[in-house]
């Protein structure tokens, strides 16, 4: 399918995402941050394929080779110079992303998801870890390091970028609070320190944003772009995304979170936020 294509991810930038949460949250934040640098940035995900102006509705996370490769020669025509792409363990384990040229690659996390297809947990870690294979000797591997599997990944991998908020790491925040409104803080990297001012709530995003600005700073987007990037995203769909006015009784949050895990974080979340009752629609 690459060669049929023409390869086009030797044409851009493609960087990977994958992981059990955050690749969407982190997908949309990387493509803002190039889209704020003027790189024209096609995305792949959950909820969407985007190719320049043009969005499709997504048929999987990834798609099949064929598909894939498609979608991205159609980016190529389009002009884009980079592309954010989740990359889900079924993809991996079903060698979808084998024929791509990776920029980058992260790792969000691992928790219980998708047994059903993988036997067990230390199979489902090994087709995470297929994308770091893919990767070439210069491509940065940005890391989440508060994650049990994050150290012995990074150890394995040739340009680890690492981050976290617990653990020491390459990319940390500075103080953080929490609110409705959004998300304040400082992000230090080796590149500089970026301020954050994101309409995003929630610990978990957090790590979406470190990921997303260390990814972004490595690939040589600006300080500058990443800020706006940020700045500019007005949310995600489907990620604790606010479904009430600020002048409504009642705040009302739809989040797609279907793992324990996921559900934990959401109301870890939502709890700090909750003036009076925290009611959970499952």
């Amino acid at each position: 399918a690459a060669e049929f294509h023409g390869h086009p991810s030797r044409r851009m930038a493609v960087v990977g995402i994958t992981g059990t949460n955050g690749k969407t949250t982190t997908a949309y934040l990387l493509h803002a941050m190039f889209e704020a640098a003027g790189i024209r940035c096609g995305l792949l995900g959950t909820v969407k394929y985007r190719i320049g102006d043009r969005e499709i509705e997504a048929t999987r996370t990834t798609p099949e080779a064929p598909e894939l490769q498609g979608l991205m020669q159609e980016m190529v025509s389009a002009g884009c110079g980079a592309c954010v792409m989740e990359v889900s363990s079924h993809a991996l384990a079903l060698r979808r992303a084998d024929g791509i040229r990776f920029a980058a690659a992260i790792f969000t996390n691992l928790t219980r998801d998708h047994l059903d297809f993988h036997c067990g947990m230390e199979e489902y870690f090994a087709a995470k870890r297929r994308l770091f294979d893919l990767l070439p000797d210069e491509a940065p591997a940005v890391i989440n390091a508060d994650d049990p599997r994050g150290p012995a990944l990074a150890e394995s991998v040739r340009r680890p970028l690492t981050y976290g908020i617990n653990k020491a790491a390459d990319v940390m925040p500075g103080p953080l609070t929490f609110r409705l409104s959004g998300l304040d803080f400082d992000v230090r990297m080796p590149q500089g320190v970026v301020r954050v001012r994101s309409k995003l709530v929630g610990r978990p995003n957090v790590y979406n944003i470190l990921a997303a600005a260390g990814t972004a700073a490595a690939s040589g987007v600006p300080l500058e772009a990443i800020e706006r990037g940020l700045e500019g995203l007005p949310g995600v769909p489907g990620r604790f995304e606010l479904a009430s006015r600020p002048s409504d009784d009642v705040t009302v949050v739809v989040d797609y979170g279907h793992t324990d895990d996921a559900l934990r974080n959401l109301l870890g979340a939502a709890r700090p936020m909750a003036c009076r009752r925290l009611i959970t629609v499952y």
